[in-house]
């Protein structure tokens, strides 16, 4: 597996340097310094079916029987949520132990409990005893099943790396929690098994089960379903903008050094790619926090794709990417810095990548709220320089892009004639249509569209909408048809007679134009195109 998918619970540095750390003490602590905000936080586990996919096959993989349990789609989410009051803190431990039941609800307890010793066996080996025990119990913020805070809060989905668990990056989602949002997870899953897949059917699973988090939260009374925001991490952090893609209700994309930036391939509009994840459909704001970049000679000799980058394909979106200089790929999943061992950190030092996560954490929240709550400080603290929010010297960079132009989109081509008036429908068409030549609208639509104004009694704005229907399809007599009874509508009568006869021009059997016609008192066309 490529190594910048490969984020398991432990890192391979961790793994490899367990020994030798266990032998000097262990790991240090993960400090996550950021303060937590007004809200204690709350958390809860729900064990689901999406029941619109199928998940395991009819047979049993080792077996070869009839599968016997559920095969829809699990999904087992963790939510946090601003909660009205404290109660005992969960534990890494706690987290952990989520792990048994990711995709296997009818567990007994006794089996969740074999499974979870044996996987934090697994976790913390080469630890020492009493540096494992440490981890493990270490304190986090949430507070199972406590009541929830009045009010309505935005909602964030989060999506974890390739193949990871939901409680990856545990420290923010409880840190955003506190500063009243509702953040749902869930395991990041392949199509058909608990192990995601390197291709175009895994990224859509993932973004599939956002879209299922997204419709889980519009069922909490709490949850603010008009301000939605996606984060993901590594392969969480393409999948998010497929989901945002297909989905107009996600306002705001945030990607941890997501892999958007390193397998362009899915995004760039080629054979492999989602060709519907177009930067016109992702006219959102954007934050992307990604570790320093390779050099061109580093990304040559590894045969990166260096003739596209979605990045700079996303103008018609504000962008803010944030470099975070002591940070490799798995350092921006807190998991991996929880049970880091010395072994991992070189030129930075654990305490400089454990600060450097904190700044990441506190970028993130100040970006949602910036967008989300409309926060004009949130705003000003993207669009300062890092000296002036206070963040240590030469540790990170910022650059800001403001999105600019009509993303040339069906939505946004209504729009546009909606404030600026339909007689300009031909216009914003070429206008659109120039920007990207990938752009169209397909006559059978203008078509249902002009009906849907003439029904509503806009008349004269259903008139330009026809017009240019039979301007990109000068062949079809239908909506010449339909163009000559917009005319009539508007007591344009001559100029219906000739559309009328137009379209029987293009279609004699057309049984409405001929019809109208006589009521008009005009003659057919005396020649039928082709006749």
């Amino acid at each position: 597996m490529p190594k910048l998918l490969a984020l398991l619970l432990l890192t391979a540095s961790a793994a490899a340097g367990a020994a030798a750390s266990a032998a000097s003490g262990g790991p240090g602590p993960f400090v996550f310094s950021n303060d937590p905000g007004p809200w204690p936080v709350g958390v809860q586990v729900k064990a689901q079916y999406d029941t619109t996919r199928v998940y395991r096959p009819a047979f049993d993989m080792v077996t070869g029987q009839p599968e016997t349990h559920e095969r829809a789609r699990p999904i087992q989410s963790i939510t946090w949520y601003p909660a009205s009051a404290k109660g005992k803190p969960l534990t890494w431990r706690d987290y952990m132990a989520t792990r048994a039941t990711e995709d296997a609800f009818w567990l007994t307890p006794a089996d969740v409990q074999r499974a979870v010793e044996a996987d934090l066996a697994g976790s913390t080996a080469g630890l020492a005893p009493a540096i494992a025990n440490k981890v493990l119990a270490q304190p986090m913020w949430a507070s199972r099943d406590v009541p929830p805070a009045a009010g309505k809060f935005p909602v964030v989905i989060y999506a974890p790396s390739h193949s990871s668990v939901a409680a990856e990056n545990v420290d923010l989602c409880e840190y955003l929690a506190s500063h009243g949002y509702i953040v749902i997870a869930s395991r990041s899953m392949g199509p058909r098994s608990k192990t995601m897949t390197t291709d175009l059917e895994g990224l859509e699973a993932q973004a599939g089960d956002i879209a299922f988090l997204i419709g889980q939260a519009h069922a909490m009374p709490q949850a603010d379903m008009s301000r939605i925001a996606v984060a993901g991490f590594s392969w969480g952090g393409l999948a998010n903008v497929l989901a945002a893609a297909k989905d107009d209700r996600i306002r705001a994309l945030v990607s941890l050094d997501g892999s958007v930036r390193y397998w362009p391939q899915y995004v760039d509009g080629g054979k492999d790619a989602a060709r519907y994840a177009v930067p016109a459909r992702l006219a959102v704001p954007m934050l992307f926090v990604g570790r320093e970049r390779d050099s061109t000679e580093t990304l040559v000799k590894e045969k990166k794709k260096l003739d596209y980058s979605m990045l700079n394909q996303m103008t018609y979106a504000d962008m803010t990417i944030v470099t975070m200089r002591p940070m490799t790929h798995t350092d921006f999943a807190a998991v991996s810095q929880h049970f880091a061992n010395d072994a991992h950190f070189g030129e930075y030092s654990r305490d400089e990548v454990s600060m450097a996560y904190s700044w990441t954490a506190r970028y993130v929240e100040r970006f949602l709220d910036a967008y989300l709550k409309n926060d004009a400080q949130a705003m000003a603290f993207l669009d300062n320089k890092p000296s002036a929010n206070r963040a240590p010297a030469h540790m990170l960079a910022v650059e800001r892009r403001k999105g600019a132009g009509i993303p040339p989109t069906k939505e946004a081509f209504v729009r546009t004639l909606q404030s600026g008036g339909y007689e300009h429908a031909q216009e914003v068409y070429d206008r659109m249509h120039a920007a990207n030549p990938d752009f169209t609208l397909e006559p059978i639509w203008l078509n249902v569209y002009g009906y849907e104004l003439l029904r509503s009694g806009r008349k004269k704005e259903a008139v330009p909408i026809f017009r240019l229907g039979t301007k990109l399809e000068p062949t079809w007599g239908d909506i010449a048809d339909s163009l000559a009874e917009a005319y009539e509508a508007v007591g344009e009568r001559q100029l219906a007679i000739d559309e009328y006869r137009r379209a029987l021009s293009i279609d004699p059997a057309i049984g409405h134009a001929i019809e109208r016609l006589k009521a008009l008192g005009g003659a057919p066309a005396a020649k039928a195109v082709g006749g």
